[in-house]
């Protein structure tokens, strides 16, 4: 599992394409709020939700499986309950995705040795906005402890 700044800041800086398994199209869930910061953040959001399929999620087509998207996606991020992971993990692989993120709260052992041994990234129990937040600028002006040492801001290019 990818736990370190390094590996962190690499993964987020190289995969700017992610299908959020699980987006919901209500404002307030966590699953919106993280993929919009993403999407305002220059990356290009794939919703994937079988309630909301055919329709539009962040402007964007919604899709009801993995397998549905027309495009190549490089991360797929997990809002599911762990039991759930699994089978996306195995999605994931077979799309050619090149990481799994599950979510704060969603540990899944099994799918994160699968992933891994398929040659991907793996993240799990934690939060796309809040690391890229972290990471690249933002909690750090609200005085949170980043753990990231350094007078300067990191670039994104």
């Amino acid at each position: 599992m990818a736990d370190d700044i390094s590996t962190l800041r690499r993964i987020l800086h190289q995969h700017r394409r992610i299908a959020v398994v699980g987006l919901s199209a209500e404002w307030h869930r966590p699953s919106y709020f993280a993929a919009r910061y993403m999407q305002q953040h220059g990356y290009t959001i794939f919703p994937v939700n079988p309630r909301y399929a055919g329709g539009e999620v962040l402007g964007r087509p919604c899709v009801a499986s993995l397998a549905e998207l027309a495009e190549p996606v490089d991360m797929v991020d997990v809002f599911r309950r762990t039991e759930d992971v699994l089978p996306i993990a195995q999605q994931a692989i077979a799309i050619g995705a090149k990481c799994l993120w599950q979510q704060i709260g969603v540990v899944n052992d099994e799918a994160d040795a699968l992933v891994r041994a398929a040659g991907l990234d793996s993240v799990m129990d934690r939060c796309v906005k809040i690391e890229h937040a972290r990471l690249f600028g933002g909690l750090h002006w609200a005085g949170v402890n980043t753990r990231v040492i350094s007078a300067k801001r990191p670039v994104v290019s």
